[in-house]
């Protein structure tokens, strides 16, 4: 007996021993550790990474740039039986423990022993959120043991609440997805409140191993999992039988969504991405911004799609250049034709697919994203064969004319494919908080893929719509595919703008004394360039000459010599000082008479920003594309300043505002830069491009107000069209990258104005006509239309034209006056206004 108690003592004894060297130990670890350890209350302070997100100015979302999707929610936004799914998975006794559970612990280990594998996990929820805020992914039993005394410092200073929300708004769930919400996007393309009770077990299984257990790149495992996860919440109670039964016979459902863009604008999600850079730097990628911009959902697809449409069009009027590629015969007859067409990109809406059969009437094709692809005949009667931009071959008369078998082409989908429908169930499935379940996957029969013969355009060009008043930006493009290539011609293009530089010139002319009425001389002119031993015969776009042309009918009717004439008569370096009051770029401009034609280099948006000028009544303007920029906590850090147009006194209206603004957004002072009178009749003798001259296309519109002016540079290389009226000014600009001839009978009429029509449509539809108006001290008087003098009172041909008043023409003599009807009071009067 005295052995026995010996011996127990001694047990006793070595036990304490060991308890006393543990507790020193852990003490000494802690001790250590302690003073490197973050403080917890830094877990309320710490911003998620969350991407940048770009709006519409109607509140669509355009873009979402960075490595991290995240979504951040409440926990009260989460649906209970989605908390519970989260739990069975990974913590089951989290609302019981102090931050460490050692039960857990000892299950896990248990698990390891019995089955090889750990299916509960030994981390708790709160070591799980020490390790992803704060401490590194090595495996060392230091971090260990500092995340489990991070685990008991957040269990004592914060509730179980806040930690779970932590949790579920950090946890990384595989395929960039960070945080519950956005799994459920992610993967489902619903909200979590959404998602049905096998789905909401599939994201509980992904923060052990988001790879291992995908349902996208393992679906198997990823099944085993889930039921696994369903099993426990039925284990604990969370759910009944029959929701288990049901939910576990679901069908894996996940699939990859991407960011739900709702409106196609790379080019302007670029643009604000980059400004946003410049503002931010790297934190514009993870800090959660929400960037609003001033275009308008609507009216920024109708820019893309015109663009695209238009540059089609031009390329199916010069002919079929041939197959994107060809697959040999082998593959054809059993190779994988997916793989095949891999290194085909789909570019927008051009599918790449290849030829499998041709017959008299039609070809059948293959596409990896399209079923049951053919193509009938008569989608491919443009095909005819491209030789050159002025020459093409024969019209096809038959498929075989245009397609072989093993040709990769591109299509462009007619209709969307016929969806048959199964029939509903019999029985309603059973509400979800009962079943649990999801709706079984309905399947669809899908018809034949109709589509048209395609290729993608080697065209290119830009849109730019402005808001004439403020610049704001309400729609761009800048090229036919930004995934093709993210150069962007709007901004970045330097081009020659042709007959669209005109109305510059022309308005020097009338702030210089000149009038619409002023004639010039519609003649051959030559210069001989000693430095290049070169002549210079400029010449009309019809090859013609038309005699002594007024001012007006030479703008509408896009003169050349005319305007060499005026510009040789106002003069180089005054047409130049008048650019820059204007605030023209002028770096890349001719400093010789060519500069009469626009053969200077401009970006359309330089272009579009000068006619927004004239469109607003003469004030200047900063062309601006974000509205406003809110933080993660949604509160307005940036708002664009408000524009005032200023005539007069802008200097003291500036400090005047900067001292009252209080709260409200700044103001941005813009001054006139031409005078108004002269923008005036400008209005008028480009309105009159529409009615009457190489506009007319615009008429389309149905419109008395708008204005607007043609471009085509020598060889047709660059095609132009500039319209706009009081509110809004667009600029449409078509050419090749490298500029080549577009082909003799492209011009700014027939390239680049059905663009901008089709846009204009959209951007007024429902607006009310905008004028500018009269301002003091225009008249308007009879002329005659051959001389620009004052008509007689009884000249039946005389026409009305707008004067500045002190450039009115001189009243004609009592003798020129007079005729059989005596003149009169009542003529006298027709000829002011």
């Amino acid at each position: 007996m005295s052995r026995f108690l010996r011996t127990s003592r001694i047990l006793v004894w070595f036990f304490l021993v060991g308890l006393s060297l543990a507790i020193m130990m852990a003490s000494s670890f802690y001790l250590y550790l302690r003073p490197g350890l973050p403080p917890v209350d830094q877990l309320l302070d710490i911003q998620l990474q969350t991407p940048l997100r770009v709006y519409s100015a109607d509140h669509r979302l355009i873009a979402e740039f960075g490595e991290k999707r995240r979504a951040p929610v409440t926990i009260e936004q989460i649906p209970t039986i989605q908390l519970h799914a989260f739990l069975a998975a990974e913590d089951a006794r989290f609302y019981e423990h102090i931050g460490v559970d050692f039960k857990g612990l000892l299950r896990a280990a248990i698990e390891l022993v019995t089955t090889g594998s750990i299916q509960s996990g030994g981390s708790t929820i709160t070591m799980q959120v020490a390790k992803n805020y704060f401490l590194s992914r090595d495996r060392t039993f230091i971090r260990k043991f500092n995340e489990i005394l991070l685990a008991l410092q957040i269990e004592r200073e914060l509730e179980k609440n806040q930690i779970f929300e932590l949790y579920l708004n950090k946890i990384y769930l595989g395929n960039r997805a960070y945080g519950i919400e956005s799994a459920a996007r992610v993967y489902y393309d619903k909200s979590v409140s959404e998602l049905s009770l096998a789905q909401m077990a599939m994201l509980a299984t992904l923060p052990k191993a988001p790879s291992a257990y995908n349902p996208l790149a393992n679906p198997e495992r990823a099944l085993i999992r889930r039921n696994w996860v369903l099993g426990r919440m039925q284990e604990l109670g969370h759910i009944t039988e029959d929701a288990y039964r049901l939910a576990r016979a679901a069908p894996i459902t996940a699939s990859y969504y991407g960011p739900s863009t709702e409106v196609d604008a790379d080019y302007v999600a670029e643009m604000a991405r980059s400004e946003m850079v410049n503002r931010f730097g790297d934190a514009t990628y993870t800090d959660g911004y929400k960037v609003m911009l001033t275009v308008d959902s609507e009216s920024q697809q109708a820019a893309t799609d015109a663009l695209r449409k238009g540059l089609e069009e031009y390329d199916r009027r010069h002919g079929f250049r041939g197959p994107a590629g060809h697959i040999d015969e082998d593959i054809l007859a059993g190779g994988d034709l997916g793989q095949a067409l891999s290194r085909y990109p789909r570019v927008e809406s051009l599918y790449p697919a290849v030829v499998t059969g041709v017959s008299a009437t039609q070809a059948t094709l293959f596409s990896p994203q399209l079923s049951d692809v053919v193509m009938p005949f008569e989608t491919m009667t443009w095909a005819r064969l491209y030789i050159n931009e002025n020459r093409m071959g024969p019209e096809p008369t038959q498929p075989a004319d245009v397609l072989g078998r093993g040709d990769v082409v591109y299509v462009k989908p007619q209709a969307p494919a016929i969806e048959i429908a199964a029939p509903e169930p019999e029985s309603p499935q059973p509400e979800f908080s009962d079943a649990g379940g999801e709706p079984a996957e309905r399947k669809l029969t899908t018809g034949p893929t109709i589509v048209a013969l395609a290729q993608i355009p080697e065209i290119q060009g830009a849109l730019i719509s402005l808001e004439a008043k403020t610049g704001a930006i309400q729609a761009l493009s800048g090229g036919y595919s930004f995934g093709q290539t993210k150069y962007n011609r709007a901004t970045q293009a330097r081009r020659q703008p042709g007959s669209t530089f005109k109305p510059f010139l022309y308005l020097a002319a009338l702030e210089n004394g000149m009038t619409p009425a002023t004639l010039f001389n519609d003649a051959p002119i030559v210069f001989d360039d000693l430095d290049l031993e070169t002549t210079w015969r400029p010449q009309n776009s019809s090859g013609q000459f038309y005699g002594p042309t007024r001012l007006r009918e030479a703008l509408y009717r896009s003169r050349n010599l005319v305007s060499i004439r005026l510009l040789q008569d106002l003069g180089i370096n005054t047409t130049i000082n008048y650019l820059e009051q204007l605030r023209i770029p002028t770096s890349g401009m001719q400093k010789d008479l060519s500069l009469a034609l626009g053969s200077g280099n401009l970006a359309p948006m330089d272009v579009a920003r000068g006619f927004a000028v004239i469109a607003n009544g003469g004030y200047d303007v900063e062309p601006y594309l974000i509205q406003e920029i809110r933080d993660d906590q949604d509160r307005v850090i940036y708002q664009a300043p408000r524009v005032v147009l200023c005539d007069e006194n802008c200097e003291g209206l500036t400090t005047e505002s900067t001292e009252e603004k209080g709260d409200e957004p700044e103001i941005r002072i813009e001054p006139r830069l031409a005078e108004e009178r002269a923008v005036y009749i400008m209005h008028s003798m480009l309105r009159d491009v529409v009615r009457r001259g190489t506009g007319q296309r615009a008429r389309a519109l149905g419109r008395e107000d708008i204005g607007g002016k043609t471009g085509t540079t020598n060889e047709q290389k660059d095609t132009w069209f500039a319209g706009f009226n009081h509110e809004v000014a667009t600029t449409v600009w078509v050419g090749f990258d490298q500029p080549e001839p577009l082909g003799r009978s492209e011009y700014g009429a027939t390239a680049a104005l059905p663009v901008w029509l089709d846009y204009m449509k959209v951007a007024l539809e429902g607006q009310p006509p905008a004028f500018m108006p009269q301002p003091n001290g225009i008249v308007s008087i009879r002329i005659d239309p051959e001389t620009g003098e004052r008509a007689r009172p009884s000249q039946d041909d005389a026409i009305f034209e707008l004067f500045r008043e002190e450039e009115a023409p001189e009243p004609l003599s009592g003798s020129e006056s007079s005729g059989e009807d005596n003149g009169g009071y009542d003529d006298l009067q027709r000829e002011l206004f």
